[in-house]
């Protein structure tokens, strides 16, 4: 039986590969071709084609955007060209490959790959998973379901003295003001980013009431220095499967499909 293909779409690079869904690890090595400078639907559906011709058989393909996707269509745009929001990527792809095609939001598929086979496998209830980058992803699950589109980065947050900065308005952004990138561009101190983290987590906690936030994205992997000063009442995990995440979650939404 062959196994459902997953293909993490990102703005520098675009990775693709295999995936056991009895494991949720890769059964072939990960293969990457940088994404066009142009990241045009045309571009891009040129690179998807080489990529599986790495991978030849009929099987789904799992496919993640950074973007909202309805339906295979792309509502919105993050570091990629524009051209894509309104396009029906899961038709356009489907038919340059000649297989089946399932789309989701890049986050999404790293939440339900984490429910699944990571830092919130076996928990019952609403897990949120929110990746720390460039931006803010954010994914839903709820008993293993998805719930799409969520794009939690972009709540406004509402500060108050403790925490406002001199320079700060009373409202923010929260993927403009508490990203991993927000602490690279402020030369925030571990404990400093924690504090804007806990802002954001406790607005999430005041949302959704969940029974587990995952933190994933790469500086997940530096969750020892910041972590434990994020002070929210809920539960609070690192990722486990990290950048392996979008490809596994992928695939596992093309094989539920």
């Amino acid at each position: 039986m062959q196994l459902p293909l997953g293909i993490d779409f990102g703005g520098s690079g675009i990775k693709a590969a295999p995936v056991d869904l009895t494991t949720g690890t890769f059964a072939a090595d990960r293969v990457r071709i940088p994404t066009p400078e142009a990241s045009t639907p045309d571009n891009v559906a040129v690179v998807l084609e080489q990529l599986v011709e790495a991978f030849p058989g009929d099987s789904p393909v799992g496919l993640t955007v950074p973007g909202i996707v309805r339906h295979g269509v792309i509502g919105s745009a993050a570091n990629i060209d524009e051209g894509w929001i309104g396009t029906d990527a899961a038709a356009l792809v489907s038919g340059v490959l000649g297989r089946p095609v399932h789309v989701l939001n890049d986050a999404d598929a790293a939440g339900l790959a984490e429910a699944t086979y990571g830092a919130a496998r076996g928990t019952s209830g609403l897990v949120v998973v929110t990746t720390l980058g460039t931006g803010i992803g954010g994914a839903l699950v709820h008993d293993g379901t998805l719930v799409p589109n969520a794009e939690l980065g972009h709540l406004w947050l509402e500060l108050d003295d403790e925490v406002r900065g001199e320079h700060d308005p009373v409202a923010v952004h929260a993927e403009s003001w508490a990203a991993n990138s927000a602490r690279e561009r402020d030369d925030l101190s571990w404990e400093e980013w924690a504090r804007r983290l806990t802002v954001f987590y406790r607005a999430l906690e005041g949302l959704f009431s969940p029974d587990l936030l995952v933190v994933g994205g790469g500086v997940s992997k530096k969750a020892d220095k910041f972590l434990s000063m994020v002070d929210v009442r809920t539960p609070i995990v690192p990722a486990q499967r990290r950048n392996a995440a979008g490809i596994v979650g992928a695939a596992l939404a093309a094989s539920r499909a």
